[in-house]
């Protein structure tokens, strides 16, 4: 609810502060007295687009603070916390105009944006009038005021739309997946097929490394450890000792013992030698080996090194390199009956959404009617009876809403055609359609603001008091402001302030006084005759406010 209005050298008002109430609050005043100044500066706190210059004549700047009641489960409260803005039981919004056109903007003594204003005022409140663009005129919002004539549970379909584009994206990429995988298929073939028939092992090509040193060092030092083994030998330094000890046994007899000793050491060295030759002989074994084991073990070396470098890794990294290869050659082979499954889920989310989307239209079609048959009902009082008005569906992209298109029509006149409301209605019938068919979407208890310039134009007699009845009625579930020319209307306010305009010191200053009851019978008076105000006139004033 809209609590409280303080503006200050806006346009025509130099001062003025305004105390609003719940239900209906009237607005009545000569032409000209500045009534719409009033929603403009209401529009401007609100962060709607409007004229440019506000600030009054010889001021610096322009201000308007709104103060709004914020109940706990009031919608806006969602925007002030995306925001960062506190959200309290008090809403208060103020805005600055500068002379120079420059414009602030504060929620809750927090700077704001101008899109913030705007997404949080979607949420205070509604215009309505006879150039209404931004609710029922708008053919865009239509969808959603059926569902919320209906009462639509849309949580069915958004839940089976949100399936169907989920088993959608999970096709895709499953598709694009192995039409990627499917693009290296040659070569992923090839790279295992090579990685097979090579079969490499971790820590293999250390092992072989080791192996090929052994044998590459073997191979450079058998020579010399053979030549060493003959000069040890029998034809060798063996053969020579032996034959020097034969000799020395031969002379030892007539010695007179003096060689025993050195045929003892001889025979002691010998067995040292034979020990040596020994351990010779069993090395030139261990270096024995075979020159085409030499060339397999570096032909496979050299192949895992050149296998790994083809591919970028480490040789004992080539059996995980294999496993994920075919990994991934698995997939192309198994990616088609992949494909199989998904676009089973598809068509299974699909049949699901269509079902869900059939049955949110057929609900939509039982309230296009059950509303066409109310608004029949709303557009007689109100001298509108031969007019038709018709709620049309028509098939539109699926999406998470359904499939359908809304639109509200209407044809003035039995055989006319029927068209957009903004474009077939008159502007006296375009604001009395517009009643009704907020009448007939009231939900009662909003949380909007509900605001109607004017609506009442072109209209008198007992279609008024049908207008001012029908406004009557949805003040009774939210706060309603009329600006109004209408006595009808204003009769049946239950808080009335009257716009004036005054002329001092060559300066024209607006201001807006709330009505008690003898004020309220004089400017009913004056609405029903003018600027006489006789006896008359104020009987029937007094007798429209009775009720």
């Amino acid at each position: 609810m809209l609590r409280h209005l303080d503006i200050r050298d806006m346009l025509l008002i130099d001062r003025l502060e305004l105390d609003f109430r719940p239900g209906l609050n009237v607005l009545t005043g000569e032409t000209g007295a500045g009534k719409s100044i009033l929603l403009d500066c209401l529009g401007f706190v609100l962060g709607w687009r409007g004229r440019a210059d506000l600030v009054r004549s010889g001021a610096a700047q322009g201000e308007v603070t709104a103060v709004f009641d914020l109940p706990t489960d009031h919608p806006g409260r969602t925007i002030l916390t995306d925001a960062g803005i506190p959200a309290g039981d008090e809403l208060i919004l103020r805005r600055v105009n500068g002379a120079d056109g420059r414009k602030t903007a504060w929620i809750n003594d927090r700077r704001a944006s101008g899109e913030v204003l705007r997404a949080l005022s979607e949420t205070l409140v509604e215009l309505h009038g006879q150039h209404d663009d931004r609710g029922l005129l708008n053919p865009r919002g239509h969808r959603a005021l059926l569902d919320a004539f209906a009462a639509v549970d849309l949580g069915p379909v958004r839940a089976a739309w949100a399936a169907r584009r989920e088993a959608a994206t999970a096709l895709a990429q499953a598709e694009a997946s192995l039409a990627a995988v499917k693009g290296e298929e040659e070569f992923l073939r090839h790279a295992v097929a090579e990685l097979d028939t090579l079969a490499p092992q971790p820590g293999e090509e250390a092992e072989l490394d080791t192996r090929r040193r052994a044998m590459q060092g073997a191979e450079r030092i058998r020579g010399d450890v053979s030549r060493a083994l003959r000069t040890l030998g029998p034809e060798g330094a063996e053969g020579a000792m032996l034959e020097a000890v034969r000799w020395l046994d031969g002379a030892a007899e007539r010695a007179e013992g003096r060689l025993e000793a050195p045929v003892a050491s001889l025979q002691r060295a010998l067995i040292e030698l034979g020990e040596a030759v020994s351990g010779v002989e069993t090395a030139l074994e261990a270096m024995d080996f075979d020159p085409h084991e030499l060339e397999s073990t570096e032909e496979r070396l050299f192949a895992l090194r050149a296998l790994a470098r083809k591919h970028d890794v480490l040789p004992d990294d080539l059996a995980t390199l294999a496993d994920e290869l075919r990994e991934r050659l698995s997939r192309i082979d198994a990616g088609e009956g992949d494909l199989a499954r998904f676009r089973a889920d598809l068509a299974t989310a699909e049949a699901e959404y269509l079902q869900a989307a059939a049955r949110l239209s057929a609900t939509r079609a039982a309230a296009a009617k059950r509303l066409d048959a109310a608004m029949a009902d709303e557009l007689a009082p109100l001298r509108m009876e031969r007019a038709v008005f018709e709620t049309r569906l028509a098939s539109s992209e699926p999406g998470p809403e359904g499939q359908d298109m809304v639109a509200f029509t209407v044809a003035t006149n039995p055989g006319a055609p029927s068209g957009p409301l903004d474009r077939i209605a008159s502007g006296g019938e375009l604001s009395r359609f517009l009643l009704a068919l907020k009448v007939c979407l009231a939900r009662g208890n909003d949380a909007l603001v509900l605001i109607f310039d004017e609506i009442d134009r072109g209209v008198g007699g007992a279609t008024a008091d049908a207008v001012g009845r029908r406004l009557a009625r949805l003040s009774e579930g939210a706060q309603v402001l009329v600006v109004t020319h209408s006595p009808q209307v204003a009769a049946l306010g239950g808080h009335h302030f009257r716009v004036s305009k005054s002329v001092a010191d060559g300066m024209t200053t607006s201001t807006v006084a709330a009505l008690g009851q003898s004020d309220r019978v004089d400017e009913i008076a004056r609405m029903l005759s003018g600027e006489e105000i006789t006896a008359a006139a104020k009987e029937a004033a007094r007798a429209l406010l009775g009720g």
